[in-house]
């Protein structure tokens, strides 16, 4: 009776938190950005401390210099991103005219060989001229939308007042909050909870850390690489590729069908400005899984890319930009959960049978 009044209790408070992350996800970028930067900076703190220095002066050495370094990034990147999307909104529609002018002649060629008539023909051409007016105006307006928002949730509020106040109290008091939540853990199952929270730490350890630096090095590769080919926007398409390598297989598939696509609107079939391109991506991907993937991502991660995939979907569709940074934390709890479930199942006479013995015998 005890075990089962305690499941109701943590899964009634389980409920009510997601409940209210859902409610106030309008105001949560800055903590989760400041719970993310101080969970990638706490090793540093541990070690800072075990070199004699105190908590509090590691803690405002390390936030300073990381927030020093993403206002440079911000100041130096934001004005070129910013006029790369605006030249791209301008000209998409220049973009969406010659794809349509290169497109009606082989439409044309093929209402000729299958007959279509005149008649069927300038249908095809009307057909494909309003579609791209509309398109004009459907993709001008979702890029300056997400522009906007972007904008919005990366305000200078946010980076520069809330999240490095709330990086600076999270990483001092770490392991003092850690300490709280240990203290609330109920006495029968906190060993068990602790060695799953172990896992999950593990799992984290091994995915964010590792990954947020690949998806750093590889931004900084696409980006200067598409740049110095020659790519309109390869600063913006490099820069999105990279980050996007958070996502297995993601950021590679966006980026070179993006990167191939405006490189066909830019050079037309020219193999050398082509070949340039898959030139790029050919050695950034050994560069990533030749090099750093195997070095800076631990052996232990145990996420299935299906699975990630589908947790960033998840998070994006329900909590929008918030829920993408808190995905690959949730999936890696998940995980480590389910496969402590089916370990406690395949150990169970549910599993075994009648005769099989149970956990706890």
């Amino acid at each position: 009776m005890l075990a089962r009044q305690q499941l109701r209790f943590w899964l009634i408070g389980l409920g009510v938190f997601v409940v209210a992350l859902y409610l106030l996800r309008g105001m949560l970028l800055p903590f989760v950005l400041g719970m993310a930067a101080a969970y990638l900076l706490d090793p540093a703190a541990d070690r800072f401390e075990r070199w004699g220095m105190q908590r509090v002066w590691a803690t405002a050495l390390l936030s300073t210099l990381f927030f020093i370094l993403m206002l440079l990034v911000g100041v130096v990147l934001l004005p070129l991103i910013y006029g790369q999307v605006t030249a791209f909104v301008e000209h998409l529609p220049d973009y969406i005219h010659d794809l349509r002018d290169s497109l009606v002649p082989a439409l044309q060629g093929f209402a000729d060989r299958f007959t279509l008539g005149d008649e069927g023909a300038l249908s095809v051409r009307q057909a494909l001229t309003d579609l791209a007016q509309k398109g004009v105006g459907t993709v001008a307006a979702a890029v300056g939308s997400l522009w906007g928002r972007s904008l919005a949730l990366f305000n200078l509020l946010s980076l520069l007042l809330i999240t490095p106040v709330v990086t600076f109290y999270l990483l001092r008091d770490w392991h003092r909050l850690v300490d709280v939540v240990d203290g609330m853990l109920p006495r029968q199952h906190a060993d068990v909870i602790r060695q799953q929270a172990r896992r999950v730490d593990d799992v984290l350890a091994g995915f964010v850390r590792g990954q947020v630096l690949v998806s750093l090095c590889m931004s900084v590769f696409y980006g200067t690489a598409l740049s110095l080919v020659g790519l309109e926007f390869g600063l913006v398409i490099g820069l999105g590729t990279g980050i996007l390598q958070f996502v297995p297989f993601l950021g590679i598939m966006t980026g070179s069908v993006t990167a191939f696509a405006m490189g066909l609107l830019q050079w037309g079939l020219s193999p050398i400005h082509l070949g340039s391109l898959a030139l790029v991506f050919i050695i950034g991907q050994t560069v990533e899984n030749g090099f750093l993937a195997p070095r800076l991502l631990s052996g232990r991660v145990g996420l299935h890319p299906l699975w990630v995939i589908f947790s960033v979907l998840a998070g994006a569709a329900l909590f929008g930009f918030v829920g993408i940074l808190i995905a690959v934390p949730v999936s890696a709890s998940t995980g480590v959960l389910v496969r402590y479930l089916l370990e406690r199942y395949r150990a169970s006479h549910l599993y075994l049978g009648p005769t099989g013995s149970s956990l706890g015998e």
